[in-house]
């Protein structure tokens, strides 16, 4: 049905129900990005927060524990991989995702040359570990990746070898522990150099938990907004056609009355707005039309 046959009535609700899904979709969509932008926020902090603890854990072990069984590590035939940073931290972070807080985040040090094979980046990570190297100045990465799992987002910074005493484990194999390489070989983790961005720390999540949250926060505050604005729209519904349309429709019945001949009817004015001053005006074209019938009809009497 075309637009201009409707009446005034389903013209109105119509465009008004127009305009509000429009508004609602729209600001919808502005809303949605804002609180995806906001959750991913939150997981970037936490993921920083827990670099930055691994990152602690890392040099305790380096500082503390190492000093403590280094001295083991050269004379045991058995490889103590408590001395090793990347493993405490690892260690770590696994008794961490026992709570419930972190129990969907993930911890690698994805190296692409590392010595437990564990540690061992995939394609993406190397990508990762390459932009780091050849862009000393960037500290930190992150976004969204697709695995064989699900979507995950990751938060990925740089790590580099800055202790000389991390080069004996891993600068060539005759001068490393023998238990090191019982245990891991001779093969891998070997040829790093000091100040050497060997590795990238990545903190992961599922993807879900990001988009998840946003989704359902979304889903409450587009809740409220209808919840509230509907019962408005009702309302200005009901004052349109209580003020306009329903005077409306008695002045049109009034003005059909009149050009039957029935000059009887007057048109209600019971507001002075726009409705009202329409009325006045129809009253007094009535009044015209009814002093100009009475002069003809006189004229003919005549």
């Amino acid at each position: 049905m075309p637009l201009k046959t409707l009446k005034l009535g389903p013209k109105f609700n119509l465009l008004l129900a127009l305009i509000f899904l429009a508004g609602f979709a729209l600001s919808g969509l502005a809303l949605s990005q804002v609180l995806q932008n906001r959750a991913q926020a939150e997981v970037a902090d936490k993921a920083q927060m827990l670099i930055q603890s691994m990152s602690s854990v890392r040099d305790y072990t380096s500082t503390q524990i190492g000093p403590l069984l280094n001295p083991q590590l050269k004379t045991s035939p058995n490889f103590i991989p408590e001395t090793i940073p990347a493993y405490s931290a690892t260690e770590v972070f696994q008794n961490l995702r026992k709570s419930e807080n972190y129990r969907e985040f993930f911890y690698k040090e994805a190296a692409p040359n590392p010595t437990n094979l564990r540690d061992k980046a995939d394609g993406f990570e190397a990508s990762l570990v390459e932009r780091f190297q050849g862009d000393p100045k960037l500290k930190e990465l992150s976004g969204f990746r697709d695995l064989p799992g699900g979507r995950i987002f990751y938060t990925a910074r740089p790590l580099a070898v800055t202790k000389e005493s991390c080069l004996q484990c891993h600068s060539t194999p005759d001068v490393a522990p023998k238990s090191l390489i019982a245990t891991y070989g001779p093969d891998n983790g070997f040829g790093w150099k000091l100040n050497e961005i060997i590795a990238a720390q990545i903190v992961s999540v599922p993807a879900e938990e990001v988009l998840g949250n946003s989704r359902r926060l979304l889903t409450l505050i587009m809740g409220i907004v209808l919840a509230v604005f509907l019962p408005l729209i009702l309302v200005l519904n009901y004052l349109l056609r209580r003020s306009v349309i329903r005077p409306l429709r008695q002045m049109a019945r009034t003005a059909e009355a009149v050009s039957m001949g029935q000059m009887d009817v007057d048109f209600e004015q019971k507001s002075q707005d726009e409705i009202g001053s329409l009325a006045g005006a129809f009253n007094r074209m009535k009044s015209s039309l009814q002093i100009s019938m009475n002069l003809l009809n006189q004229r003919k009497g005549t």
